[in-house]
């Protein structure tokens, strides 16, 4: 699977992937990363991509010809998804990150174009995104961090990046509940103790407690989700 971010910043991306879970994607080629440097695409002789915006305005905004050098430079492009980050952009959760994920295992490359400034000409977006998506509502000094919120959600879906596969089904989300809570040594912290059914090695009851635990936070934090789950 590649992934390419096209950036300003491509050593946000590198550094991202130098550690952990991704590292190790990385290393069992599970994955490859490809950070490309819009700058590399500038053809003036101070690397600028960036102009004033037409019809005034605060800021400045990334050209259109940098961007799109960028995109051609990849082989095939025409047949990767180029998805756009961006506050318009669908809202990106749980089931989106999941079809994203089916879409990837299909089409074996991304292309995430990651904004800054006052964003991207129109044009790039008109003729090349296939996808805009958004991570929220609020505003970031770019689109490194969106594209790696994403990229990491997606990742960790592909088989043999998690250690344990069933750590996906059972975290929150992935049944539109919350996560139930989660202890480990010592059983004694302060004047806290860990529940006792999760000491009793009685698995049917440890199962009810988490879903019965999941519920009860669910309810309290976001309610929201359970009316997915009806």
């Amino acid at each position: 699977m590649d992934l390419y971010f096209l950036t300003l910043f491509p050593d946000i991306i590198n550094q991202y992937f130098s550690e952990s879970i991704m590292k190790r994607a990385l290393e069992d080629h599970i994955i490859q990363v490809h950070a490309i440097d819009i700058r590399d695409f500038a053809n003036n002789k101070h690397n600028r991509v960036d102009d004033y915006p037409y019809g005034g305005g605060a800021g400045m905004v990334m050209q259109a010809a940098p961007i799109i050098r960028a995109i051609k430079s990849i082989e095939d492009y025409q047949e990767i998804p180029i998805i756009f980050l961006t506050p318009s952009g669908t809202p990106f959760n749980t089931e989106e990150c999941q079809k994203l994920t089916l879409r990837l295992k299909e089409r074996k490359r991304f292309i995430f174009l990651c904004g800054h400034y006052e964003g991207v000409d129109q044009r790039v977006i008109d003729r090349y995104v296939t996808d805009e998506y958004s991570i929220g509502d609020y505003v970031l000094t770019g689109g490194e961090l969106p594209a790696l919120v994403m990229a990491d959600s997606i990742i960790r879906h592909l088989q043999g990046v998690l250690g344990n596969d069933e750590s996906l089904t059972e975290e929150s989300f992935e049944s539109n509940l919350l996560e139930y809570p989660q202890y480990t040594r010592p059983q004694q912290v302060e004047d806290m103790s860990v529940p006792k059914v999760l000491l009793s090695g009685n698995h049917a009851q440890i199962k009810k407690w988490r879903k019965a635990k999941s519920l009860e936070i669910t309810q309290k934090k976001r309610p929201d989700l359970l009316k997915k789950e009806k």
